[in-house]
Order: structure tokens, then sequence, then C-alpha cells
């Protein structure tokens, strides 16, 4: 299997366990490559008879924060491109889903955004114990319309998940572990120890039966992210042509607080 073809990931394997690094450090943000690049990814490791266990993290200090200035003012300023980014952002979402094999997230430190639906889609995740998860769309003008409507409501419950998405507020890893966003938050010191345990456990078990008990785990995920998808990524379009996204993105670069209209 050829991974050469990924220019903003690391792609390495050891024994049956393939580890995926987003490497755009420090942040990892998720620009206009690398997200043609993971809707492709997903559906080749399916195919890659040598890895059986999958672990993704990011290079650096964070995990991701998610998607990339520049290619937000890219899609305002061409709305067509949203059509070809929401196609991908449906790949990245299915082709996780799809997948068999079991992916852990290994959260090296911030996930964000996009950073953190893609984390979050994994079957397992560890983080250090001073990440923070956020999903701060709404804090951009913009729907949360990339997955985090799919995957927050279904981890901590509508309750929680509203508090976040409707705010975009952080919360740290070991508050994500106590409610169940995520599986285990662990010192920094021992988080590859955390990790490749359970890969190896993974990895020296009944493959085929693990693998088919995740596939049926994630039926109702599927399906679930079949009926909403569509939908949310439309509301998301709609927003990425209004004024306060635009706001947004300049009050980013201009590091002040945006000023919002509702509109």
């Amino acid at each position: 299997m050829d991974y050469a073809i990924y220019k903003h990931m690391k792609i390495e394997r050891q024994d049956r366990i393939l580890t995926i690094t987003l490497n755009r450090p420090p942040m990892n943000p998720i620009h206009y490559e690398l997200h043609n690049e993971l809707a492709r990814l997903w559906y080749q490791v399916q195919l890659d008879h040598d890895s059986d266990v999958i672990i993704f993290t990011g290079a650096g200090e964070y995990f991701s924060a998610g998607g990339d200035i520049p290619m937000m003012q890219k899609r305002i300023d061409d709305p067509e491109l949203f059509n070809q980014k929401n196609l991908e952002m449906k790949q990245m979402i299915f082709g996780l889903l799809d997948l068999e094999k079991p992916v852990i997230a290994r959260i090296n430190g911030d996930c964000i955004g996009l950073g953190a639906t893609l984390a979050l889609l994994c079957d397992i995740t560890i983080a250090v114990d001073d990440a923070r998860f956020g999903d701060p769309h709404v804090k951009m003008g913009y729907v949360a319309g990339d997955g985090g409507a799919i995957i927050w409501p279904q981890l901590i419950g509508y309750a929680r998940a509203k508090q976040y998405l409707l705010t975009g507020d952080m919360m740290d890893a070991k508050e994500a572990e106590r409610i169940g966003l995520i599986t285990r938050a662990v010192p920094r010191a021992e988080l590859d120890q955390h990790v490749n345990a359970f890969a190896a456990k993974l990895a020296n078990g009944s493959t085929k039966a693990i693998k088919w008990t995740k596939a049926s785990i994630n039926i109702g995920l599927r399906q679930l992210a079949h009926s909403m998808l569509d939908a949310s990524l439309a509301y998301e379009a709609i927003t990425n042509m209004g004024p306060d996204h635009q706001e947004a993105v300049n009050a980013f670069r201009e590091k002040r607080k945006p000023r919002f209209t509702g509109r």
C-alpha cells in the first residue's frame, strides 16, 4: 500500500499497527490539501491488508486546531468550492464510520473543531490530561455541520452537547473523560504507554471478531450520519455566505473579538 501520495500526513507501520500522524505542526490545521487527503485516506486504509489496528495522532503539541482561516476565506470567496469540500467532508466522515479496523485516537494536545470531530469518531480516544476539547463553529459564525452535531450528543447526551456546541466553549481532558466524551485522560509521560498497550491488545485479539463488532456498533452511527449530514452541511453552507462568518474570519486575523449582527 503506497502512502507516499499523502504530503501532509506521516504514515508508518510497525507489525500490523498503522500510525497516521497529521503533520502540519505546531497546530496541525486542516487546510485545503489536508482536507482532500483525509477524504481519501480511510478508504485506502480499509484496503490495506497489512494493517489491523490504526493509531491516529498529531505532530507536535496539538492533535489538530481544526479548519484553517485561509480555507474559510476561500470558501467565502468561492461558494462553489464549498460544494467540493462538502463532498470531501462526507467522504471523511463516512470513511471513518465505514472503516472496519479499530482506530485509536492518540490525542497529544488540543483537539478543536473538525479535529475534535475526527478524533471523537475514532473507536478509542486516549488524551493527555492537559488537552482541551471544543467545537467553536458558532464562535466563527458557522453551523457545527461537519459532524460535531452527530457525534457529540451520542457520546455525552443532548443536554451537555448543546451546552458546548451552542457556545463553542472548551473543556479539559479530565472533564471530557468524566462525562464520557473520551475514553481516557492520562499524564503526558504515560500517553504512549497507554496507547501502545491498547493497540497491542487489539492487534493480538481475534481480528475478524473485533472488526465486525466495531462494524456492528457503528451501524446506528452510520444511519444517523446518513440522516443528518446533508442537512447540517447545507446549514453550514448558508452561514458560510453570511456576514457573521466573514466578520469572525476578519476578527480572527485582527486578533479581536467578532462583532456579530445575527446575519
